[in-house]
């Protein structure tokens, strides 16, 4: 569980400036969607308006069989209003269902763009998993709960208030003694809710564990089965399960005992106030046609007092995925308040008195300098872990430095714009990184519009092309999640490839050339020469022959750079 759930579960209940913060999200959520919630609050509320319309129609009916008196046009009339109830019923579902699709992926897509805008540090701290609940389960249950809980609540209330008024006309006493009710069954409920908060966190908290224990486990596969560890990862995730079942079926407990107890409640008060007004119709103040209107509308009261304390318990389980949700959007996004946009850039970078550290950890970079100049190739070598890959990563703005600052083209990297930066700069990280799609697709996403003969000469260079047309369906070929149909020689050219395709003024190198055969290597050394004399190379490396593209190689020790072979 990720820290900001723990902070989350540990909150005040009972926080009205939270309730209004949560009620203030809410209502930017829905407000792109509130044309569509107009149409179906109005079909709600006309659905309430026929349903008002059965009590008083019955009792008329009732009265005139009484009497004797024809009823055949008071039927058609009964009919024509079913027939009118049934197609709103039908109408109205569907728009129900639709507006409620859109919101879910509305608010699924902006939690997925705002995940992409967070800092990789952000990501780094909490497993893949626990993020994916918030974009399917967490949105999904948002939807629902904001269309089809709270869409229905005012129609709900309307036929409660109605019915309460159609009793009032017909015999004043039972109005009041129905309307009596309403106070204690909302002390009731407000008591329950005390306790279905917490466990509705809980149990998104316990989805968002368990996803993470699956996603970490798929990922980790070979590992798990090179470990025989296939009964660890299940008894973690069959203890997982276990424990999130426990809570759901104490929530469905708290929050499925609600309904039929309000229900209950209310039916039994109904039928005792009934009973009184059959008295009254012996006795002759009370006519059998408003008994039956009574009888009708008082049924008719015990349904949204039924579907409001449904309502309640669903409240309070919703309010679990809209804290999570709102948490997440008020992560701040990276840093990107540079202006500056530059169409093409020489590639001159100057690291100044640069200084780092992670989070909790000692310092990785102390005051370091270096200067390439445009279409330098520069290697840097250095034990692992001390601060080769924060080198580029500061480059790229994955992190700022805390101290001095790093100028490309003689300005700041804080000045240009974040995208416009990185457009300018080709990385091929040591962790090979690949989408489940094709070949020619994975190469092309460093440039989408290349040709196809770009994108081959590309794939040539990093010495991909020959595997590529030995594959089923050559550059159409479909290499899996994260290229597993690939061997990792083969993974790593199509990463290069796909650098190299962009054709960046600045192009990082790290590690990329480490699962290349000699002969392989050899070779993409040989053409990269004339290659690499267009842009600034930075080469992350400690293989021989990748050295020698370097026109400087530099050792990294204790946070400087060094020449290399210095003591």
């Amino acid at each position: 569980m990720s820290t900001s759930d723990h902070s989350a579960a540990n909150r005040p209940i009972d926080n009205p400036s939270q309730r209004q913060s949560e009620l203030s999200f809410m209502a930017r959520l829905l407000r792109p969607h509130r044309s569509a919630l107009a149409l179906t609050m109005i079909l709600l509320l006309s659905q309430s308006l026929i349903a008002l319309a059965h009590p008083w129609l019955a009792g008329k009916f009732a009265a005139a069989v009484l009497a004797g008196t024809p009823v055949q046009s008071l039927m058609w009339s009964w009919l024509v209003l079913i027939g009118m109830q049934s197609l709103l019923s039908w109408f109205t579902g569907v728009r129900l269902q639709e507006t409620e699709t859109d919101l879910s992926t509305d608010v699924g897509v902006r939690a997925f763009d705002h995940l992409q805008s967070l800092p990789l540090a952000w990501h780094h701290d909490r497993p893949h998993g626990e993020v994916l609940s918030l974009l399917t389960q967490d949105a999904n249950r948002l939807g629902y709960f904001l269309v089809g809980t709270l869409s229905p609540l005012l129609p709900q209330l309307m036929i409660c208030a109605g019915a309460l008024l159609m009793m009032f006309r017909i015999a004043p006493w039972f109005a009041v003694a129905a309307a009596a009710l309403v106070p204690g069954m909302y002390l009731a409920m407000k008591l329950a809710g005390r306790r279905l908060r917490p466990l509705g966190q809980k149990m998104m908290q316990g989805f968002a564990a368990k996803s993470a224990i699956a996603g970490q486990s798929l990922t980790m596969l070979p590992v798990i089965k090179a470990f025989t560890g296939e009964p660890i990862e299940s008894s973690r995730f069959r203890a997982e399960s276990a424990s999130l079942r426990e809570v759901q079926i104490t929530l469905a407990r708290h929050s499925g005992l609600i309904a039929p107890m309000v229900r209950f409640v209310s039916a039994a008060a109904i039928l005792i106030l009934l009973s009184l007004a059959g008295r009254a119709v012996a006795s002759g103040t009370l006519t059998a046609e408003a008994l039956v209107s009574l009888l009708l509308y008082g049924l008719l009261l015990t349904q949204p007092i039924s579907a409001l304390a449904s309502t309640f318990g669903q409240v309070h389980v919703a309010l679990g995925s809209v804290r999570r949700l709102q948490e997440l959007f008020a992560q701040a996004p990276e840093p990107d308040g540079g202006l500056w946009s530059a169409e093409q850039v020489r590639g001159e970078i100057t690291y100044e008195q640069v200084g780092f550290r992670h989070p909790g950890r000692e310092r990785v970079l102390d005051r370091l300098d270096l200067a390439l100049a445009a279409g330098e190739t520069v290697a840097i070598t250095g034990e692992n872990g001390s601060g080769k890959s924060t080198l580029i990563h500061l480059l790229m703005r994955f992190s700022d430095p805390e101290e001095g600052r790093i100028l490309l083209d003689g300005r700041d990297l804080r000045e240009y714009q974040l995208g416009n930066l990185r457009r300018h700069i080709g990385l091929v990280s040591q962790t090979v990184l690949l989408f489940d799609a094709s070949v020619g697709e994975n190469i092309v996403w460093g440039r989408p519009g290349a040709s196809q003969p770009e994108i081959e000469a590309a794939a040539r260079l990093a010495q991909a092309h020959e595997f590529i047309q030995s594959l089923p369906e050559g550059y159409a070929t479909r290499i899996g999640d994260r290229g597993v149909k690939l061997s990792g020689g083969q993974q790593q050219r199509l990463s290069l490839a796909r650098a190299l395709l962009k054709a960046p003024a600045v192009l990082i190198l790290d590690e990329a050339t480490a699962m290349f055969d000699p002969a392989a290597e050899r070779a993409f050394v040989q053409e990269f020469h004339a290659h690499g004399a267009q842009r600034t190379v930075i080469l992350i490396t400690h293989r021989p022959a990748s050295l020698t593209l370097a026109d400087r190689v530099l050792r990294m020790e204790s946070g400087r750079l060094l020449p290399a072979g210095t003591a």
